[in-house]
């Protein structure tokens, strides 16, 4: 019998039960061209079945590897055809303002492939990476071999904790949650830093 899941995970143990490695790739596959959906979430909790043996953890980290390379390559289609006039029509109904769009591709066009592994990790960056790719021109071939070498990165370090989590999932939750603030506060200050040296720089180039 799988473990009880807490938090926001518990909202998925019913479509994880009936639908099982097709929530899990079906999910994911949609978070990755802009829809909001709960991807990494949903690849949490199976991990977590995968650890209490309901579901086998190759078959869920294979099935996520594939759905996250092939959502985001819809993503690159829809930002190669589409534009930055499709973004901005559309990019509103996912939370990707025209405002955020820009600063976006700011970053990608200074860190190009870097910035295409690094996203998938980034909460907002990972449904719009492979738009971005898109719009910005990038070839390719090479935002698929960074966008899988950040998809096996994702998948592998989310399915790898989760499953070792396994029965043990409500502690664990526990204890994340006890030292959330402190780890969101701890990444405040890191932005702040980050910000104000940033805009030190500039002002010294100025």
């Amino acid at each position: 019998m799988s473990p009880p899941l807490p938090g926001p995970l518990a909202d998925l143990a019913p479509l994880l039960g009936h639908y099982g490695y097709w929530a899990v790739g079906a999910v994911i596959f949609v978070e990755d061209f802009g829809v909001p959906a709960p991807g990494e979430t949903i690849l949490l909790a199976a991990g977590v079945y995968a650890g209490a043996d309901r579901l086998d953890v190759v078959a869920v980290a294979v099935t996520a590897f594939v759905a996250a390379v092939a959502g985001d390559n819809v993503g690159y289609l829809i930002g190669r055809a589409g534009g930055r006039a499709f973004v901005h029509r559309w990019g509103r109904y996912v939370f990707l303002t025209p405002k955020r769009f820009e600063a976006a591709e700011q970053f990608s066009a200074r860190h190009g492939g870097k910035m295409v592994t690094v996203a998938r990790f980034v909460e907002g960056l990972r449904q719009a990476n492979g738009i971005i790719a898109g719009t910005t021109g990038m070839r390719w071939r090479r935002f698929l071999a960074f966008n899988a070498l950040g998809a096996a990165l994702w998948v592998g370090l989310w399915t790898t904790l989760a499953y070792l989590a396994g029965s043990h999932i409500t502690a664990v939750y526990e204890e994340i949650s006890r030292y959330r603030p402190y780890v969101l506060l701890a990444l405040a200050l890191a932005v702040a830093a980050f910000l104000g040296r940033h805009l030190v720089r500039r002002r010294h180039r100025r």
